[in-house]
């Protein structure tokens, strides 16, 4: 019987590393890539803004048409410029409080703890941060409701009996419908009744999230 040959072992061979040349080009790619997608990326995190910032604003509403209706007397929400005591009402204001009707207006007070006495602060909230480009736009700077849930008129500031509405935008671009716009900026809207609800400006009828 003829003797087997030797078997020699076979000798792995090493891979072959990436040259400089091809990691120029997938920076390069990869670069490209970022580039394009940017502006997608940016259009987006603006949208998400918005979107929390109104419905933050309409949770704010609901809240204070639950406390009215709850306690059974007149509780409303103003949009003011901070949450401390320097605060000042605004309809461009960057934040808001719930308080009691007993209180008035809410100026100079924003600092002060939530309780049931003094200022009778209710709740806080702060829907535009500082890294936000998020910004509001208000037709009135206070939204006071009854035990019935229904708007009611206010003095300091002096409010009527009317539909209002809280526009929410971005400072990082235009809405839809503007020249150049993309930007899907939002609306919520108190109807007189007391009802709140938050629409798309740039729907249109039958949409359900157009605004009326």
């Amino acid at each position: 019987m003829p003797a087997l040959p030797h078997l020699r072992p076979t000798l792995a061979v090493g891979q072959r590393g990436v040259s400089l040349i091809e990691l120029l080009v997938g920076i390069a790619i990869i670069g490209i890539a970022v580039a394009i997608g940017a502006p997608s990326f940016a259009e987006w995190i603006n949208n998400s803004q918005i979107r929390s910032t109104a419905e933050s604003l309409q949770n704010g509403l609901q809240f204070a048409r639950a406390e009215a209706v709850r306690r059974n007397t007149i509780v409303r929400l103003q949009v003011t410029t901070t949450l401390d005591g320097a605060c000042a009402l605004s309809t461009a204001g960057t934040s808001w409080v719930v308080s009691l009707d007993s209180a008035g207006s809410s100026a100079n007070h924003c600092g002060d703890d939530i309780s049931e006495t003094g200022s009778s602060i209710l709740q806080k909230g702060q829907p535009v941060t500082a890294k936000s480009k998020t910004t509001i736009n208000a037709s009135q700077t206070a939204f006071g409701f009854n035990g019935l849930g229904r708007i009611v008129k206010t003095t300091s500031p002096d409010t009527d009996i009317v539909s209002s509405t809280i526009d929410i935008n971005s400072s990082g671009g235009a809405c839809t419908g503007d020249p150049g716009g993309t930007l899907r900026c939002l609306r919520v809207v108190v109807a007189a009744g007391g009802q709140i609800r938050m629409c798309d400006r740039a729907r249109a009828t039958p949409d359900p999230m157009a605004c009326p």
